[in-house]
């Protein structure tokens, strides 16, 4: 059964630090290029980075470059977010997503699996 469950979401104060885990199961993770979203309340889903399915390329929000770091470990099945100098505009429901094979995108139409999400709050 295909699954992607992301963690590490919580509650952090402005400039703070906290890194994601997606981990994926029931596929080849190194076939597929990996997406995290966000989605903050009465906000559409946001990509926010992309990383290619060896890690040679990656991609990123503007709102997000020089802050999110976006890596992965096939051989653990596991994609990370590190995010540094959070603020309270990134707070949000986390998402990660599996891209369909050929898209490179960060629009959701371009991926097919979705994890359930994990809550980041940045707040004082």
């Amino acid at each position: 059964q295909l699954q992607l469950v992301e963690s590490g979401g919580g509650l952090v104060q402005p400039g703070g630090s906290l890194r994601l885990s997606c981990s994926a199961s029931g596929f080849r993770l190194d076939s597929y290029a990996i997406g995290w979203f966000r989605q903050a309340p009465g906000k559409e889903r946001e990509g926010v980075s992309r990383i290619s399915n060896w890690g040679a390329r990656t991609d990123y929000a503007d709102s997000v470059k020089g802050r999110f770091t976006i890596s992965r470990d096939n051989a653990k099945n596991t994609v990370y977010l590190q995010m540094n100098s959070l603020q309270p505009e990134d707070t949000g429901v986390y998402y990660c997503a599996r891209a369909r094979l050929g898209q490179i995108t960060l629009r959701a139409a371009g991926y097919d699996y979705w994890g359930q999400g994990t809550q980041v709050t940045v707040s004082s």
